[in-house]
């Protein structure tokens, strides 16, 4: 009987945990809305946003409250051609994904080794990367890599050439250590070029979010100016009510609001209320913030701080790429 009893009770909390997920798809003309009403905890606004953003939907509005333990997201969603979602598979996926939130989402890379390279960007870096790679006798599975403010963040995902397992011998990790860091270091880059072998738990982009936070990109000057030079980042005190009150206005794209959540998040803030708007090609955000102890920004140093690290993250993925196309015969 005591054992039923504390069976009965987990079942109880779960149930009372567990994120409830309802899709409306009449009550807007234009957009699927998408509601999650669950208890609250540090990180869990952004593993919903994550989720939504990993199925490559639009963000077109947003509403976040908190009360207490308790929270509610309202998230207004198109795909990517502004149309809303009316396949019921893709709904389903939706429900499914957003009620597991409270155990954590990243994209599965078992069997596989994770390398993490920061440094200087260059011309010609990431074919000297993936020299190094071959000649090491290593299977390159997936490559991600962010430049800005003339740096770069790297995860590249290997395994054994030969044998197709992780890379676990600890001599061969070594030895692909010390010649990355070599690679990155190039000629003028000697204290700041990092390697690192990871078990690849992390969620990829937020990864690369805190290895270019970690590397303080926000605090280079930069090289090119940014592609949205109305970008703008205002932080304010709401004395009154406690909280630290973030604006943002600048130009709307995909992801946006994942990269703004990731960097409040690993910064240890907690969103309590928060409404997100776009019209056309632009997009205004405000945040009600605390640290997680609940107090608000308290130094204007501090201030300064968060608006450069939020211009980063939005400018990290909004800065002039190049594609490339590999062929490994």
């Amino acid at each position: 009987m005591e054992w039923t009893y504390v069976d009965e009770y987990e079942k109880l909390l779960f149930r009372m945990s567990s994120p409830r997920v309802m899709i409306d798809n009449a009550s807007c003309a234009d957009a699927t809305i998408v509601m999650i009403d669950s208890a609250r905890k540090h990180g869990i606004l952004l593993e919903a946003v994550q989720v939504l953003t990993d199925l490559n939907l639009s963000i077109k509005k947003a509403y976040i409250s908190s009360d207490g333990r308790w929270f509610m997201d309202v998230f207004h969603v198109t795909d990517l051609d502004g149309n809303k979602l009316t396949d019921e598979s893709v709904l389903n996926y939706i429900k499914q994904s957003l009620g597991t939130i409270h155990y954590g989402r990243s994209k599965s890379f078992e069997g596989l080794t994770a390398l993490e390279l920061t440094g200087t960007d260059r011309v010609g870096l990431l074919s000297e990367v993936f020299a190094v790679l071959l000649n090491l006798q290593c299977n390159v599975v997936e490559a991600n890599m962010w430049t800005h403010n003339g740096r770069i963040a790297s995860l590249i995902y290997v395994n054994d050439n030969d044998s197709g397992s992780p890379i676990e011998d600890s001599q061969k990790i070594d030895r692909i250590e010390a010649m990355l860091r070599n690679v990155l270091k190039g000629d003028n880059d000697i204290r700041s070029a990092k390697t690192s072998v990871s078990l690849a738990v992390t969620h990829t982009e937020r990864r690369l979010h805190q290895m270019m936070f970690a590397d303080r990109d926000y605090e280079r000057k930069p090289r090119i100016k940014t592609c949205d030079e109305s970008l703008v980042v205002a932080v304010q005190n709401c004395l009154e009510k406690g909280y630290s009150v973030v604006n943002i206005q600048c130009k709307d794209r995909t992801k946006l609001l994942f990269d703004v959540v990731c960097t409040l998040t690993d910064m240890q803030y907690v969103v309590f209320h928060a409404t997100i708007n776009t019209a056309g090609d632009r997009a205004s955000l405000e945040f009600f913030i605390r640290h997680l102890d609940g107090t608000p920004i308290s130094s204007e140093a501090e201030k300064q701080r968060v608006i450069l690290c939020l211009q980063a993250a939005i400018e990290r993925r909004a800065s002039q790429v190049i594609f490339c196309a590999f062929i490994v015969y």
